[in-house]
């Protein structure tokens, strides 16, 4: 089955800091491009950074600055370091695949992620003091 497995979600205070890992699993990520996105409560699922297949990272506003994505071509995994966290960071925060690259350069813009595939179970980040 193909699909991905995110994990690293938690509670962390207001400043404080996590790394999400998106693991694949039955297939290689290195001919896709990939995102993260996060759902808020009660709100649609929002993308929030994006890395091309060569590796060039975007990010949308919101959180440009303080989370930077990466990928681990050996883990076949791709990261995302959260920094500075706040509360309005909290929600349900998943990985997928695209194969379109302006999708994925534009992530700030997606809203739902219909053009993106293999979506996990996702992983709850909770920023509260």
């Amino acid at each position: 089955q193909l699909q991905f497995v995110e994990s690293g979600g938690g509670l962390v205070q207001p400043g404080g800091s996590l790394r999400l890992s998106c693991a694949a699993s039955g297939f290689t990520l290195d001919y896709q491009n990939i995102g993260w996105f996060r759902q808020a409560p009660g709100k649609e699922r929002e993308g929030i950074s994006c890395i091309t297949v060569d590796n060039y990272g975007v990010s949308s506003d919101s959180v440009k600055g303080r989370f930077t994505i990466s990928r681990d071509s050996a883990k076949n995994t791709v990261y995302l370091e959260m920094s500075d966290l706040r509360p309005e960071d909290t929600g349900v925060y998943y990985c997928a695949a695209t194969l379109t690259l302006s999708t994925c350069v534009y992530i700030g813009s997606v809203v739902g992620g219909r053009d993106f595939d293999y979506w996990g179970q996702g992983t709850q980040v909770t920023v509260s003091s």
